[in-house]
């Protein structure tokens, strides 16, 4: 739609007339209010004309959206001022904790140096910061004490799931016993075990943990998944297993006084749903502001549509289902709610409860009453990665369309992976500095190396001659798929860093010293009772991530831990693989028996191979757990300790650097994740590794659960939850939603590589080698593998970005 549908269109001194007539003091802001405005872009404009009512913006990569937003809320807050003596309040609400911040400083600074405001008027919240505010204001309303209660993120190996899984279990023994049978059973008593093993410590937790998210952050009850389930036909009524789990799960929550953050939005509904409480938190609010809506739920939305209503909402409550075609603006017109967003960048569906479909729907029904716009240019990139970008989205689309719909290329939003949206350079008298800066190189180079040691080579080449000038003017980063391709990296990186001292700073192996207690736990947990089969597979997948055993099929030797440990002079060779991991099982058991308790924790970090700030977390962890448990020293006292330092999530890692810009700091090579590279951006960044198996990668059922089946019921119940809170006719049966879960998969995949793409400024440099590990647990196993489907394209669009590496070698 065009920009005149806007107040836009009319001179910025004809918005506000009444501004200029009432003193000079008005005035001076009105011309301050026409100064902010002027600096912003179109898209950015519209967002501070915004006056009251529903506005959706659907912003590109790079289009500025915290600054527009930042400009958009402070010029609200001022107009409030001049229109009320009232003293209600903006509410702008983002993703992350570091978002809020960044967002909270930028609306401050235009309030200060820009209008002379006192820098009031508004919160800046994370939506469960928002909604926790709400519930603990009224506790007696939301049930929330929050002096009684602990928080907890529930993950596939969380204690809670892990117990609701075994009571499932001893409650319906004859669905469990099907699920052991599966397709085919001969009854032999080694493969029973297996399977017991994969069903407990895999397939069943990796369910519960999936519909816990997607049904209590849509306000699904257990009852409702049944009632869903009577609707399929799948043999083993997965929905119904899914409902059982998800029951026994909030029975354990509510007995311990747990909550997890979905809880936080049922406790702000609960309020909300007081008529006395909802006005009172209404007429507090003269707006909501949402940035990355895009990553909103379904009860999220529900609570910032409420919020954002002067009207109120009597449909709101825990069983209420938003689905699009249920959205408040089709018949709620006073709804002061800005939504800004990106669909196209997506990236959290396959494994939160996000799903864009809801701010697409928002940005379609706002678009029908000429209340979208669309945030279309970005200064970030220069213009030949704008260019594959733009290139990469079209042709993915007509991609998807082609496989679609019966082969008939339809252009449904629900269908493709992208929203159609091109990005466009920004004019030439943009306000923003070094817009759209000039490429380094060719902007974009494609690499096709040999194997995954040539693209080291390849990759250390580059960035010692993009570093060689001057280092400290310029920031790389390298995006990878997975953790592991990162350390790999890094390894691989180290020494040639150090020789030419560029900075490398691995995200991930900062980030896993997060997870030391969780694998300190582990381990203490095996020590202490070695013949579960549990425990020994946990502790065998902490040594696995640490790399200090190989990758194996860790259910058959859990199945049998006392002949894994000790195998007897009658029992079959163990292979290499199994002998080192029982040797260094056995160790730790050594260990236990030899070493003081208040030693243990020390002694495994060094075990697990721990770096200088790992072992610093460990020494904190360890100085925090013998100080719990002086006067009671005891493994079950260190055990009871550290499971409620793991569970509750109280403990913090030892960091000396500070949020996000440790991440692009200049001088600096950073090897980051793609998905946590979402928001940042560098000069230079290097997307090694990009081969099909990873992107859009294989949709597959591993291996030791393929006796249930040819899918996973963890998505195959994610499907079918998502069908039935979209509204579709039917919830479609095993085979159907298998098909529709791997759509979404690869739909998330391809936008995660144009997000990936969209973080570089001046210099994109992609490869895909043509021998690549086929697991990078494996990274020394090369197999022939195909570039992700895009790279061909690519190289075929923009040939003259395809580097020839017979002539670079000559020149080398």
């Amino acid at each position: 739609m065009s920009d005149t549908n806007f107040t836009a269109a009319l001179p910025p001194e004809s918005l506000h007339p009444e501004l200029s007539e009432r003193s000079p003091v008005s005035s001076l802001r009105a011309e301050a209010i026409a100064r902010i405005r002027n600096g912003l872009r179109p898209g950015q404009q519209q967002m501070a004309d915004w006056q009251s009512g529903p506005l959706a913006i659907s912003a590109v990569p790079g289009a500025g959206k915290s600054t527009g937003m930042a400009a958009a809320a402070a010029i609200a807050i001022a107009r409030q001022y001049e229109r009320s003596s009232s003293r209600r309040q903006l509410v702008v609400v983002t993703f992350t904790r570091s978002a809020a911040a960044n967002i909270k400083a930028k609306i401050r600074k235009f309030l200060r140096d820009d209008l002379s405001l006192p820098q009031t008027g508004f919160f800046v919240y994370t939506l469960h910061g928002l909604a926790l505010n709400i519930a603990s204001r009224h506790s007696d309303l939301s049930g929330l004490q929050l002096e009684n209660v602990t928080l907890i993120t529930p993950t596939q190996s969380h204690r809670f799931i892990r117990t609701a899984v075994e009571q499932w279990i001893a409650n319906n023994p004859g669905i469990y016993l099907r699920l052991l049978e599966g397709h085919q059973f001969d009854g032999e008593e080694t493969e029973r075990l297996r399977r017991q093993s994969v069903l407990r410590t895999e397939v069943l937790p990796e369910l519960a943990n999936t519909v816990i998210h997607e049904a209590k952050s849509s306000g699904i009850s257990p009852e409702k998944l049944r009632e869903w389930s009577k609707q399929t036909t799948d043999e083993y009524a997965i929905l119904s297993i899914a409902a059982g789990l998800y029951e026994q799960y909030q029975n354990l929550m509510r007995s311990r006084d747990f909550i997890d953050y979905d809880d936080m939005i049922l406790a702000a509904l609960r309020v909300l749903e007081n008529d006395s409480a909802r006005r009172i938190e209404q007429n507090q609010i003269f707006a909501v502001f949402e940035d990355e809506a895009q990553d909103s739920s379904p009860l999220q939305t529900q609570l910032l549509e409420i919020l954002a209503s002067d009207g109120g909402n009597e449909e709101g409550g825990r069983e209420r289902i938003i689905t699009p075609q249920s959205s408040v603006i089709s018949h709620q017109s006073a709804l002061n709610l800005v939504r800004v967003g990106d669909p196209n960048q997506a990236i959290n569906s396959t494994f939160t409860p996000a799903d864009p479909i809801y701010f697409r729907q928002f940005c379609e029904e706002c678009d029908r009453i000429q209340r979208l716009a669309t945030m279309d240019q970005a200064g970030r990139s220069t213009r030949i990665i704008i260019e594959a970008a733009n290139f990469a989205l079209k042709w993915i689309n007509n991609q998807s369309l082609a496989t679609t719909n019966n082969g008939q290329k339809i252009p449904d939003n629900r269908q493709v992976p992208f929203r159609l949206q091109t990005i466009r350079p920004v004019e030439t008298n943009d306000p923003q500095k070094n817009a759209n800066p000039a490429p380094v190189g060719r902007g974009l180079e494609l690499y096709t190396p040999r194997d995954i040691h040539h693209t080291v080579e390849l990759l250390s080449q580059r960035v010692i001659e993009l570093f060689g000038e001057d280092p400290t003017q310029n920031s790389a980063a390298i995006l990878v798929r997975e953790n592991r391709q990162g350390r790999w990296l890094g390894e691989a990186l180290a020494s040639v860093c150090k020789e030419h001292n560029i900075t490398l700073y691995d995200v991930g192996e900062r980030d896993r010293r997060s997870h030391v207690p969780q694998e300190i736990l582990a381990l203490l947990q095996f020590c202490d009772r070695p013949h579960s089969p549990d425990y020994l597979k946990a502790a065998l997948e902490a040594l696995v991530q640490r790399q200090l055993i190989p990758t194996q099929d860790l259910n058959a030797l859990a199945s049998l831990p006392e002949e894994f440990l000790y195998p007897g002079p009658l029992a079959a060779p163990q292979p290499e693989t199994v002998q080192k991991a029982a040797r260094l099982c056995r160790s730790l058991l050594r260990a236990r028996l030899e070493l003081p308790l208040y030693q243990l924790i020390s002694f495994l970090a060094l075990t697990l191979n721990y770096d200088q700030a790992e072992l610093a977390t460990a020494d904190k962890l360890a100085e925090r757990v013998n100080q719990q448990i002086a006067g009671n020293s005891s493994m079950g006292g260190m055990l009871s300790a550290l499971s409620e330092i793991v569970s509750s999530e109280r403990f913090e890692p030892v960091e000396t650097e500070d949020s996000e810009e440790r991440y692009t700091r200049r001088g600096q090579l950073t090897i980051i994740t793609m998905h946590k590279a979402k928001g940042l951006d560098w000069d230079y960044v290097f997307l090694p590794f990009l081969h099909e198996n990873l992107i859009p990668g294989r949709f597959w059922v591993p291996p030791q659960s393929q006796f249930l089946g040819d899918f996973t019921l963890s998505e195959v119940a994610r499907a079918q939850i998502r069908a039935a809170l979209h509204g579709e006719s039917t919830i479609p049966d095993v085979t159907q939603a298998w098909e529709q879960a791997k759509h979404l998969k690869i739909s998330e995949e391809y936008r995660l590589l144009y997000v990936a793409m969209t973080r570089a400024k001046r210099l994109v440099w992609m490869s895909a080698a043509q021998k690549a590990p086929f697991t990078w647990s494996k990274p020394d196993n090369l197999q022939e593998q195909a570039p992700c489907p895009v790279f061909p394209a690519l190289k075929r669009q923009f040939p003259e970005c395809v580097m020839n590496l017979g002539v670079m070698a000559k020149q080398a």
